[in-house]
């Protein structure tokens, strides 16, 4: 017996098994990361403050155009308009599908359209923007997305935390929002330059941003519980229209797939604590990724602003530009980049006068009273 012992013992104190040896690696893979020492970031990040910052300045910008917009349209309505009263250009912003449909215009014809060209100067900035800035539009600027976020964040106060859907409901409804995308970007790519152009010119065209007024002025009781319920989704779920619906969203996410910018994790700077994972509006991994390039991503920067250690997450470009200091970037250069390519773009259309389109102001006196009643041309 006893030599069967020292026979066993002598085994115990041989080379561990396969099992073994797996078990006690890991082990140590995970003791290393404990004792990798954290770095703290010399100086605080500040993108979160500039970022909302941005979001107020837009969305007041908003809410003076759209006001703007609703006296010019009431005076109209009421007879008692101005010649020296201008119609805002920029609300043409609300109006994607003008700008879509301009964008096919302006690339099969080389023309610029004289019918709602702010459209296609906004839709031209944002797709820059998601270009080179990743899909800074959504988080940054998009006034929608900015009371998304408000929402999902008085749903954390009220509740304690947002809810997740399963991962298993969670991804096939992402793809919900490229279903209207696709339709809309088929039935552009369908249309001819000159059917663009008489779509334009025609009474319909011509006030589609009045009859989007309209929609939200006469609101019907269908339209009012799907607002109310997209509200109510949205404080329960982080960005729930953004993530699962919006198919402006889902087109400038395909836009920044393309993007040289990237959020970059440094692994041996990485202390492993997941901050940056939980934080992710977007529920990406970022703490298991090496380069962010999920068109999901939105350049918010909270993966950056919460992470404690200093140089383990950072905006870079690729390494093929051979950048200073490995390519990375400032958290500020997202808003410096946001504001040279939005005043750059629109001030070029300004300063050339291709901002204000050329509908005259007897055709709006005649259209904008009755612009319910105006039909859809025909095909």
């Amino acid at each position: 017996m006893a030599s069967r012992r020292q026979a066993n013992g002598a085994g115990n104190e041989g080379p561990p098994g396969r099992p073994t040896q797996l078990a006690i690696e890991d082990s140590g893979i995970r003791l290393a990361a404990l004792r990798r020492k954290l770095i703290r970031r010399a100086l605080p990040d500040r993108s979160q403050a500039q970022r909302r910052s941005f979001q107020l300045a837009f969305l007041l910008l908003n809410a003076w155009l759209g006001g703007t917009f609703y006296v010019w349209v009431r005076h109209i309505e009421t007879g008692t308009h101005d010649r020296n009263m201008l119609r805002p250009a920029g609300v043409e912003g609300w109006l994607p599908i003008a700008g879509l449909m301009n964008l096919k215009y302006w690339l099969s014809t080389g023309r610029i359209p004289a019918s709602h060209p702010a459209a296609l100067f906004l839709l031209v900035t944002f797709l820059a923007i998601a270009f080179l800035l990743r899909k800074a539009f959504c988080s940054w600027l998009c006034p929608v997305g900015s009371l998304s976020e408000y929402l999902w964040r008085a749903g954390r106060q009220i509740f304690g935390r947002n809810f997740q859907l399963p991962r298993w409901l969670d991804i096939p409804l992402r793809s919900l929002k490229y279903l209207p995308l696709g339709f809309f970007v088929w039935a552009v790519a369908n249309m001819s330059g000159d059917a663009i152009e008489q779509f334009m010119r025609s009474p319909y065209g011509a006030i589609a941003d009045v009859r989007m007024l309209n929609f939200f002025r006469d609101l019907g009781e269908t339209a009012a519980i799907v607002l109310g319920f997209l509200v109510v989704t949205s404080v329960l779920v982080q960005n729930f229209w953004c993530r699962y619906l919006c198919p402006y969203g889902a087109l400038l996410g395909l836009t920044s797939v393309l993007s040289p910018l990237r959020i970059r994790r440094s692994v041996p700077a990485c202390i492993d604590c997941a901050k940056c994972a939980k934080v992710c509006p977007s529920a990406l991994p970022v703490d298991k990724l090496i380069a962010i390039r999920s068109a999901e991503c939105s350049g918010c920067l909270e993966c950056v602003a919460v992470c404690p250690s200093e140089g383990a997450l950072h905006l870079a470009l690729p390494r093929w530009t051979r950048s200073p200091n490995d390519g990375r970037l400032p958290s500020w250069a997202i808003a410096v980049g946001i504001t040279l390519l939005f005043f750059g773009i629109i001030g070029y259309a300004k300063t050339t006068g291709h901002w204000t389109g050329d509908v005259p102001d007897y055709m709006y006196r005649q259209l904008v009273p009755r612009a319910n009643d105006v039909n859809h041309p025909p095909k």
